[in-house]
C-alpha cells in the first residue's frame, strides 16, 4: 500500500483529494498548520496528520518519511507581505526535504500560461514553484489548470457572485479579449490522482483544460443563461486590477487581497498549448464549462459542497489563536432555562448564520458586517459550507468555528477586525428528558485602551443582541418538531 503525504488538507483540493485518495485503498497522509482544523472531517480519523509549516520547514521531515508520493498543494496569495517570496521559500523547503526522504513523485497543481511572455506575479509564482521542485532534482508531474469551476471554487465565486448580484457588469478590455480554458473539478481531482499511477506523467508538466475556450466575458454570460439571468455586461472606463480588486472584495465573499493575484493574470491568455493530457490520460474526458457550472449550483442547491476557499483563508490580521480563560478576558454572560431536550437546542444553535441570519437584530449584525468590509475585514460574505453541519476549523460568517463538542458546545472566534480577541460560545446542558439550559458568553481579550473603549462602549448594544438571541434560540428550540 502506498504511502501519500497531502499538503494544503484544509484547502479547496486537498480537502476534497484526500477523501478519494483513501476510497483508493492508499496510506493518506496530511500536512496541516492547524491539525484542529481536520477533526470533524468524515475522513479525519482515517489520516495520519503531522503539523508543520513549509514556509518555516517545521515538521516536513517526519511528514515526509517514508512517504512514496506528495501532493504539493500550498499557495499564499492571500498572505500579508510578498506573497512570491513567501511561496518560493516554502517551494524550496518542501523540495529540500522530499529529496532527502527519497519521495519518489511529487504531484504539484500550478497555473497556465505560456512560458516566456510577461505573466502576472501570480501565473509566475506558480511557474516557478515548480521549477524549483525540478531543479532540486525531484521527479514532480506539474499540472497548470486556468479556472477550476466547482461549488466553493475562489475562481467559480467571484464569478457567481459578480453576476447574481450585478444587473450591470462592468467588465474590462481584457475581459472581453483574454482568452480561458476553465476546468471543472471533478477532472482536476481525476489527474491528480490518475498521475500517481502513470509513469507516462513523470517529469513532465501537463496543461489540463476543459472542453472548450472561451473570454471570460463569456464565462460571466454562461453562468447568466444557466441561472436564467438577464445582465447587461459594459466596458467599464476605470478599470484597474486594484480598483477591480475593491469591487470583488465588496461585491463578492473573495477578499481583495485574495482576489488582486487573480485579476491581474487576467491580461494573460491561460489556454492549453498541446494535447499532452489528452494523450497521456486517455480515459479522462474533460467536461465543458457549462455543464461544470450545472454541476457546481448542484452541488450547492443540494448543500453538498465538500470543500470552500473560505475553509483555508484566515485574515492576516487575524492571528489564530486558542480560547484561554486568562486575567484581563472581559465576559457577557447569559443563562436560560429551556423546555426543549439539550439536543434540540444544539441544534438551533449549531445552526446559525449563513443564510439563516443571526435570528436576532439582524440589521445590527449586518450592519457591523458592513463596518467591518468597509475597514477591509471579511464582513458576513463567508457564510457557512451547510446549513445544519458544522465542523471545526471551517468559517461561519466572520467567525472560525474553534470548538465543537456535538450536542453540547459551540465556540467561535471572530475573524473580523476589532481592537482585541473575541468568542462566542453557545453551550447546552440537559436538565431531565424534556428540558435544559442553555448558556451563551462573549469573551473579549482588549488590545490596550481603545479595545476597553470599543468593548464598553458597545456593551448595550451586545446586550440587547445577546439577550433577544438566547430568548429567540429557546423560542425556536420549543417549536422545532
Amino acid at each position: 500500500m502506498k504511502t501519500i503525504l497531502v499538503t494544503g488538507p484544509t484547502g479547496y483540493i486537498g480537502g476534497r483529494l484526500i477523501p478519494r485518495l483513501l476510497a483508493r485503498g492508499y496510506n493518506v497522509r496530511a500536512f496541516t498548520r492547524h491539525p484542529e482544523h481536520l477533526e470533524g472531517r468524515p475522513w479525519s480519523g482515517s489520516v495520519e496528520v503531522f503539523k508543520g509549516d513549509v514556509f518555516c520547514g517545521e515538521g516536513l521531515k517526519e511528514a515526509l518519511a517514508g512517504a512514496d508520493a506528495a501532493y504539493y498543494l500550498i499557495h499564499s496569495m492571500a498572505e500579508s507581505g510578498s506573497f512570491e517570496a513567501i511561496e518560493e521559500a516554502s517551494a524550496k523547503n518542501f523540495a529540500a526535504a522530499a529529496l532527502e526522504a527519497g519521495v519518489k513523485k511529487i504531484v504539484y497543481l500550478g497555473g497556465l500560461g505560456g512560458e516566456g511572455k510577461a505573466l502576472s506575479a501570480h501565473l509566475n509564482s506558480r511557474h516557478r514553484m515548480g521549477r524549483i521542485m525540478r531543479e532540486a532534482g525531484l521527479n514532480v508531474t506539474e499540472f497548470r489548470a486556468a479556472i477550476i469551476v466547482g461549488s466553493g471554487s475562489v475562481s467559480f465565486e467571484i464569478i457567481r457572485y459578480m453576476v447574481e448580484r450585478l444587473p450591470l457588469v462592468p467588465c474590462s478590455q481584457c475581459l472581453r479579449d483574454t482568452l480561458c480554458q476553465p476546468l471543472a473539478v471533478r477532472d482536476v481531482l481525476a489527474y491528480l490522482i490518475a498521475a500517481l499511477d502513470n509513469p507516462l506523467s513523470d517529469g513532465k508538466i501537463i496543461e489540463i483544460g476543459g472542453s472548450g475556450v472561451h473570454t471570460y466575458r463569456e464565462l460571466m454570460k454562461i453562468y447568466a443563461q444557466v441561472r436564467g439571468l438577464k445582465r447587461i455586461f459594459f466596458t467599464c472606463p476605470f478599470w484597474s486590477p486594484a480598483f477591480c480588486a475593491r469591487l470583488v472584495g465588496f461585491i463578492t465573499p473573495v477578499p481583495g487581497v485574495m482576489a488582486k493575484p487573480l485579476l491581474e493574470s487576467l491580461r494573460n491568455d491561460v489556454v492549453c498549448s498541446n494535447t499532452d493530457a489528452l494523450e497521456i490520460f486517455p480515459e479522462i474526458k474533460p467536461l465543458d464549462y457549462r455543464t461544470a457550472v450545472q454541476y457546481a449550483l448542484q452541488r450547492t442547491a443540494e448543500n453538498a459542497v465538500e470543500t470552500s476557499w473560505t475553509a483555508a483563508y484566515e485574515p492576516p490580521y487575524a492571528s489564530p489563536c486558542s480560547f484561554k480563560d486568562t486575567e484581563g478576558l472581559i465576559l457577557q454572560d447569559h443563562y436560560i432555562t429551556v423546555d426543549a431536550p439539550a439536543e434540540k437546542v444544539y441544534k438551533v444553535f449549531s445552526g446559525i448564520g449563513g443564510e439563516r441570519g443571526w435570528f436576532y437584530g439582524q440589521w445590527l449584525w449586518s450592519l457591523k458586517a458592513l463596518q467591518d468590509r468597509l475597514i477591509g475585514g471579511v464582513g458576513l460574505r463567508r457564510g457557512r459550507r451547510h446549513p445544519d453541519i458544522v465542523h471545526q476549523g471551517e468559517p461561519l460568517d466572520f467567525w472560525r468555528v474553534e470548538r465543537v463538542i456535538e450536542g453540547r458546545t459551540l465556540l467561535l472566534r471572530a475573524e473580523m477586525k476589532l481592537p482585541g480577541k473575541g468568542w462566542l460560545q453557545f453551550e447546552t446542558k440537559p436538565l431531565g428528558a424534556a428540558s435544559s439550559t442553555l448558556r451563551m458568553t462573549a469573551y473579549f481579550e482588549p488590545r490596550g485602551f481603545l479595545g476597553s473603549l470599543y468593548w464598553y462602549s458597545l456593551y448595550p448594544v451586545h446586550t440587547y443582541i445577546f439577550r433577544g438571541l438566547i430568548r429567540e434560540i429557546r423560542r425556536r428550540a420549543v417549536e422545532l418538531k
